[in-house]
């Protein structure tokens, strides 16, 4: 069972022990988010929201909040200047733990090696 959600504009397809990288949240590591945004759930019995799905939802547990790597952008003007210049994106990484909705319901596996990892 997948679902496809929506955090801070983008989606995402996610199913349960996935680890995915968001846009930084305002949540705590280690706390839990409930992603009620839920497009589209997917297995036996595919629903399809209009916009969303009424009832489902996905629980996830922050890992951490990192920065990415770093871009580099280079700017050059022909016979004028040349500059360098990098960036790093701030995000948060997520466990989807649990996807609920439309009868159906998804656990992560304990013994999954995500969840020996990050659910202790």
């Amino acid at each position: 069972m997948y679902a496809v959600v929506e955090i801070g504009g983008h989606q995402y397809k996610v199913k349960a022990g996935d680890l995915i990288d968001v846009q930084k949240l305002d949540n705590e590591a280690g706390s839990t988010v409930e992603l009620d945004k839920v497009l589209f759930i997917g297995g036996d019995k595919p629903v399809v929201g209009l916009p969303t799905v009424d009832g489902a939802k996905v629980t996830a547990k922050v890992i951490r909040h990192d920065r990415s790597r770093k871009e580099l952008i280079f700017v050059r003007k022909p016979g004028m200047y040349k500059r360098k210049n990098g960036h790093r994106q701030h995000y948060s990484a997520l466990l989807i733990t649990e996807i609920n909705g439309a009868g159906n319901s998804d656990k992560i596996d304990p013994k999954s090696k995500n969840a020996e990892k990050f659910l202790k």
